[in-house]
């Protein structure tokens, strides 16, 4: 009992000593030039031609998005926005980051998306105009942030399984 005691003794005294040891390395580090980086501002990302470019995926689909300032048209695969995405609910997916941010008609958006239905494209084009708006304006990145869109949803179809209907439904069981 008394070497558990004077190991145990030991041991606080060596973990005092390190706390010591660390909080004397703390104030010898300049704290300055931590809070000068913490505090320097993000530069926007623009290429020579005045865009900033972002891909956004969601589901299986992926977009390759590029914005500059304009006149707020929308084209995605070649086509406009309206021709593309009929629905309307799509459309209004893909122009709520304009919407939250108040910058509704200032950015022209040019995009690719491949892969997935229309609502994962609608999902990874809004995904990759978030990315794009915070490249151009860093400034942005917190309403765009606290609204939801700078996060990637992970969530995808479940893969179908060996000897069952689909994903997880086994075939129907017939006793007789």
């Amino acid at each position: 009992m008394a070497d558990e005691k004077k190991t145990l003794e030991d041991l606080k005294d060596i973990t005092s000593e390190a706390q010591t040891k660390a909080a004397a390395a703390a104030a010898a580090t300049p704290t300055s030039e931590v809070s000068v980086e913490a505090d320097a501002p993000v530069e926007p990302k623009i290429d020579a031609q005045g865009r900033s470019y972002a891909t956004g995926k969601r589901k299986d689909a992926v977009a390759r998005v590029w914005i500059k300032p304009g006149k707020g048209v929308i084209t995605i695969n070649g086509r406009d926005q309206q021709v593309y995405f009929a629905r309307p609910t799509l459309r209004m997916v893909v122009n709520q980051p304009f919407d939250v941010t108040s910058r509704v008609g200032q950015f022209d958006v040019v995009c690719t998306v491949k892969g997935g239905g229309l609502s994962g494209q609608a999902g990874a084009v809004r995904h990759g105009i978030s990315k794009a708006l915070t490249y151009y304006e860093p400034t942005l990145r917190p309403a765009l942030k606290a609204a939801g869109f700078m996060t990637r949803d992970a969530r995808v179809v479940e893969r179908k399984k060996y000897g069952k209907a689909k994903a997880r439904k086994s075939f129907q069981f017939s006793k007789r």
